[in-house]
């Protein structure tokens, strides 16, 4: 019993979720650089262009456009999920809060001997961080969309100087339908799925996960 204890609450197992999910992160990159690397290395060879070196393809607006362009509407997904799960409600989702609950309950302002800092410091320090999540994915959102444009930019100029086009400035390119329809395809497909998440958890369960109400839950019940 006492090795079994020891097991459970080892490192491994207070930080799982987090661990395989960034192993999962760091494989699906190396695996995107590389058939990445791959790809654009055959459309320099279109244009009879000398292959880069797989470190010069990470700099190259080829990589840092298609990684931030997923990266810029993933953080805003979650930023708008954060934000809006403040104040509107969804009857019978897990990812809801009751109907019943306030927007705010101001008990959760008061330190207790385990509250983090900012909460025992209060003033201007407390009131950064009860907001802090949502300004730290909104901050996310704008530096990976900053990134997905200059990297996007950076490719467009390059297909454009090898088919001997006019090339565009980086604001120039602030307003081209292609940079546009990079964000929207992606925004799109991230607002479809929270929606399938709140909508879905309203009637079907997944049994031990956080994210679902318990199996004998009433589909009217809302919150986990």
């Amino acid at each position: 019993m006492l090795s079994f204890k020891k097991k459970q609450y080892s490192f491994w197992f207070k930080n799982g979720l987090i661990l395989v999910f960034l192993f999962l992160f760091v494989i699906s990159l190396i695996g995107q650089t590389f058939n990445g690397w791959k790809e654009f290395n055959d459309f320099l060879g279109e244009y009879n262009q000398p292959s880069i070196t797989y470190s010069s393809y990470l700099i190259s607006g080829h990589f840092i456009q298609a990684t931030f362009e997923n990266w810029e509407s993933e953080f805003l997904q979650m930023a708008l999920f954060v934000i809006f799960t403040i104040f509107l409600r969804q009857k019978g989702s897990s990812e809801s809060k009751s109907c019943e609950e306030p927007i705010v309950e101001p008990s959760e302002l008061k330190p207790h001997s385990d509250s983090p800092w900012p909460v025992k410091k209060g003033g201007i320090w407390l009131a950064l961080y009860k907001h802090s999540l949502s300004i730290s994915l909104l901050l996310l959102y704008i530096l990976s969309f900053i990134l997905h444009w200059y990297g996007s930019w950076l490719n467009y100029n390059l297909e454009q100087k090898l088919n001997q086009k006019s090339l565009e400035t980086f604001l120039q390119y602030g307003s081209s339908s292609r940079l546009w329809f990079e964000s929207f395809q992606n925004w799109q497909s991230e607002f479809l799925s929270v929606f399938a998440i709140v909508f879905l958890s309203i009637y079907l369960r997944q049994m031990g996960s956080s994210q679902s109400k318990k199996v004998n839950a009433a589909h009217s019940e809302t919150g986990e």
